[in-house]
């Protein structure tokens, strides 16, 4: 069977673990000696992070692969290939299983068209569902429990800073919120009001930043409903004190 390997090393990697590319072809090549596999090919990939599928390198070899028939590929180890579970299962069941690749792993001594094999990377994809799950479900937990302390969530809004956990008025940005309200009723535009307040070096929320026509329009439509809100976190925080 013609086989194509594949090895993936990033700088830290090299230098902590002694990963190198040389040693993980020359393991690749006794292996393929060792299971009459003949290379076709080694790519090697050098400074690459294996957390997703987006490298030059990889995606030549999956172009190569795909158009073939009955091929097989190795790699020292499955994280050189990708370090996501999901990543991992998407390559065998779409496609390694299309166009017939056997994936062969050195280290964890996988073979895909064993049923030892198939089991493993079955119950690798059932643990990376559940970790999803857990993780889902802490977040959503954290995320309730921070709303029933009254806890404001999210970036601070132009007009308000934070008090603790609380949201409470920024003074200096209100004032100039209530001058922003007096120039639309007077009928200025939001894009003279944004090139006054550039022009008098008014502070954005974000330091450096400069002001637009829209950033105007959207602090002005915001701060309603931020006041609404921040009254409501308050109100709340005051019904549990006198509880």
């Amino acid at each position: 069977m013609i086989a194509y390997g594949y090895a993936r090393v990033s700088t830290a990697e090299q230098a902590a673990e002694g990963l190198s590319l040389d040693a993980q072809e020359a393991k690749i090549r006794a292996y393929a000696l060792i299971h009459d596999l003949q290379i076709a090919e080694i790519i090697r990939e050098e400074g690459a992070s294996g957390k997703n599928l987006k490298r030059p390198k990889l995606q030549r070899l999956l172009s190569l692969l795909a158009g073939k028939q009955r091929e097989a590929l190795i790699v020292w180890k499955l994280d050189r290939l990708t370090r996501s579970t999901r990543d991992l299962l998407h390559l065998i069941e779409d496609v390694f299983k299309g166009s017939h690749t056997r994936l062969f792993s050195i280290s964890e001594q996988i073979d895909t068209e064993t049923a030892t094999g198939k089991f493993f990377l079955t119950i690798m994809g059932a643990m990376a569902q559940m970790e999803r799950e857990v993780i889902s479900e802490r977040t959503s937990f954290a995320l309730d429990l921070k709303r029933q302390r009254t806890e404001h969530l999210g970036a601070i809004p132009y007009g308000y800073k934070k008090d603790g956990k609380l949201l409470v008025k920024d003074n200096e940005e209100q004032k100039w919120i209530r001058q922003m309200q007096t120039w639309r009723k007077q009928g200025l535009s939001y894009a003279d009001i944004a090139f006054w307040l550039n022009e008098h070096a008014v502070p954005t929320k974000r330091q450096g930043a400069s002001w637009g026509p829209s950033a105007v329009f959207y602090i002005l439509k915001q701060n309603t409903q931020t006041q609404v809100k921040a009254e409501s976190y308050h109100g709340n925080m005051k019904k549990t004190v006198s509880r």
